[in-house]
């Protein structure tokens, strides 16, 4: 396990972490979260008024008894958002750069085969600038992992790259993560990339941790409302809690009963905020077969349409609600065979373990 516990005035940082070893784990936050300078930390770049950091039963830094392992000395590899890349040096001399503790003769043999694991071996005599971004990105890449890191540290190595080059790149770090088996650390702000490396995730605000947990697991349950706000869930209401039975809740929404299968720590009348994901609000057709177990049925009429490519978000007025709009979202094929248009009448169902009580 990573256990990095963190405390600091300026950047505000108070957080204590536990990441699995051998994956790929993203933190995700806003710009000025603290995200970078948690890196920073774990590197042995920045010394915090409190800290400890160890890596598989091994500590790197423990304030409370003096310990502090120069950055020199940790056994990880670091990847910033610029590359940092020697100028006056090719890629090859920029990775055997790293590895200024092996005997001269064994530099460059080394410097070819890291650089032949990220696929670019042919071009280590070329200078930086003669490198697409995505090369520089491979040739930092390289001289990150030339010394066999236990870590690997990434921070939003990625942001300055297009689309394409991107999305090719997290193919290439997933495979290299998983040939390796080292702990990697991914810091962005961008949560579909995390979504898509990471198999834990971190969610971080104002150098607060919010949250933490397995990606699949946290994207679809967020626990409060500022996570549900960074994760982007676009249904953020407030009810009250009518009935607490442990797994089977009802909240007060309004005029409407929702059911939640989620244990709520509250008693009756104490104010709740849920939330709930657009694709998990279902368009229910008239004449239904089963409605008794699709979950709360609420009328509602359709306000605004928004195509995003394969999908639609669909905004609701619900008759009787709490006042909020209700957010769902639908093929593009479905709002036309169910004639879903401004203005119409429709009826959706919002299932009891899709209904999420947050915490404020």
């Amino acid at each position: 396990m990573l256990r990095v516990s963190l405390e600091h005035n300026a950047p505000p940082l108070a957080l204590d972490l536990e990441l699995p070893l051998g994956e790929l784990s993203a933190i995700v936050g806003p710009s000025g979260s603290g995200k970078t300078s948690i890196l920073r930390a774990m590197a042995g770049l920045l010394r915090t008024r409190r800290a400890r950091v160890s890596l598989d039963g091994e500590t790197w830094a423990d304030t409370a008894q003096g310990v502090w392992q120069a950055a020199r000395l940790r056994p990880l590899g670091f990847v910033g958002q610029n590359y940092a890349l020697f100028p006056h040096l090719n890629a090859g001399e920029n990775v055997a750069a790293a590895l200024l503790h092996l005997p001269t003769a064994t530099r460059w043999e080394r410097a070819l085969a890291c650089l032949a694991v990220v696929g670019i071996a042919g071009l280590a005599e070329r200078s930086p600038r003669a490198l697409s971004g995505g090369q520089r990105q491979r040739v930092a890449m390289a001289r990150a992992i030339a010394r066999e890191p236990k870590l690997l540290l990434l921070d939003e190595p990625f942001s300055a790259l297009d689309r394409s080059t991107r999305k090719r790149l997290h193919i290439e770090l997933k495979r290299l993560q998983a040939s390796l088996g080292v702990t990697v650390v991914l810091v962005t702000h961008d949560l579909d990339e995390a979504a898509q490396l990471s198999g834990h995730l971190c969610l971080l605000h104002h150098g607060r941790l919010l949250q933490q947990g397995p990606t699949r697991e946290l994207l679809r349950r967020p626990a409060s409302v500022e996570s549900a706000r960074l994760l982007d869930f676009p249904n953020l209401c407030q009810a009250r809690l009518s009935v607490s039975a442990g797994s089977s809740n009802i909240l007060q929404w309004g005029e409407l009963n929702i059911g939640t299968s989620t244990a709520i720590d509250a008693r009756p009348g104490a104010s709740v905020p849920w939330t709930i994901r657009a694709s998990d609000v279902f368009l229910v057709k008239a004449g239904h077969s089963d409605e008794a177990r699709l979950g709360a049925i609420v009328t509602a009429r359709v306000a605004e349409l928004i195509e995003l490519g394969d999908s639609v978000l669909v905004s609701l007025a619900v008759e009787n609600g709490g006042g909020e709009t209700l957010r769902m979202r639908l093929r593009p094929g479905a709002v036309r065979r169910h004639d879903v248009s401004p203005g119409a009448l429709v009826r959706v169902a919002l299932h009891p373990e899709a209904v999420i009580p947050l915490i404020e």
